[in-house]
């Protein structure tokens, strides 16, 4: 399965980092169908093509996610679409 695997530092306080995460996830849940978890400062997702993970520390944000066969192909674009969001909403630091 292809893999996303991104970091992003940021300079938010982490309850505002996680914040960020809770919002971003409530997102996919609303367009996407993604269902979420959190498993103490990492947020887990997933739904049928995808599955990954949201890692929040004091100063960076880690996403990784497996993609499916039929998702593969559009890796790129998920990619991009994931750095984008970062950098809405963490600043672009990288």
């Amino acid at each position: 399965m292809p893999s996303i695997d991104i970091h992003r530092p940021h300079q938010l306080p982490l309850a505002d980092a996680r914040a960020v995460v809770e919002q971003v996830a409530a997102r996919m849940r609303e367009k996407l169908g993604v269902e979420s978890r959190w498993q103490g400062d990492t947020l887990l997702f997933s739904r049928q093509g995808v599955d990954g993970s949201i890692a929040v520390s004091a100063d960076a944000v880690h996403v990784s996610a497996r993609l499916g066969l039929l998702l593969a192909p559009l890796k790129g674009m998920v990619e991009e679409e994931i750095r984008r969001k970062l950098d809405e909403h963490f600043g672009g630091l990288a």
